[in-house]
């Protein structure tokens, strides 16, 4: 068994004295755990950095069986974010998200075109942050909780709409909401059709709301984990703006 392509390095571990195991998102394998012999060296451990877009083999002989990766470097993505701590903390958070979300083995193809699109947009992009946003929106409709955001779950309205159900991820604008809105999730303008401001103040609503399902997908799938630390991290970072 064998397949050759090429990913986004999610992590790497040791692995006895001198491999590590790796785990990368590819397009059409998802995410794949491999064992890197020598991995655990010196002359690869600038190679095995979270977020590099790397080159993969990936060989076993039955296909039950973690296999083993040659992998070769494209193109790193850490060290450009160096001297920005809340785009280094967004890199971190995607590869620690797609590590502990995404089954193994499970191809999510839109899901990883995505992916790359928001990783290049950190070095380029002023406004990733709503890219970001958006990104773990498509994450969770890829993990079965997708949310509609698109009009109000009474009145049909798409336009106005402020308050999103904690239970059905449904959205609802603020006069439909009435004396309800004290138990829905806070909705920013900038999740919506309408848009808005990406201030801190908006992507801290954002972040709230789409951590509160994440953190049911994580509790919900095989083996519940709470949302990683990176990810806790990034919503801090960026709430204080």
């Amino acid at each position: 068994m064998d397949w050759r392509g090429e990913g986004i390095l999610l992590a790497a571990r040791p692995h006895g004295e001198v491999a590590a195991i790796v785990e990368a998102f590819t397009e059409a394998q998802g995410r794949h755990a491999g064992v890197v012999p020598g991995g655990g060296g010196r002359r690869m451990a600038a190679v095995l950095q979270p977020g590099a877009q790397v080159a993969l083999a990936w060989r076993a002989r039955t296909d039950g069986q973690i296999g083993t990766f040659v992998v070769e470097p494209l193109r790193p993505r850490a060290p450009a974010l160096m001297a920005d701590a809340r785009a280094l903390a967004a890199l971190s958070a995607v590869c620690a998200l797609c590590q502990r979300a995404l089954p193994e083995r499970e191809a999510h193809p839109g899901l990883y075109r995505a992916t790359l699109v928001l990783l290049e947009s950190l070095a380029a992009l002023p406004d990733w942050p709503v890219l970001y946003l958006h990104w773990e929106l498509r994450l969770l409709a890829d993990l079965g909780f997708a949310l509609d955001l698109a009009e109000c779950a009474l009145t049909g309205a798409r336009t106005g709409l402020a308050w999103v159900s904690p239970r059905t991820g449904r959205a609802a604008t603020a006069a439909a909401a009435g004396a309800w809105a004290d138990r829905l999730l806070p909705l920013p303008a900038c999740l919506t059709a309408e848009g808005g401001p990406a201030d801190p103040a908006a992507l801290a609503q954002g972040l709230a709301l789409t951590g509160h399902f994440l953190t049911r997908a994580l509790a919900e799938g095989p083996g519940a984990r709470p949302l990683p630390e990176a990810r806790v991290r990034l919503a801090a970072l960026l709430a204080r703006g």
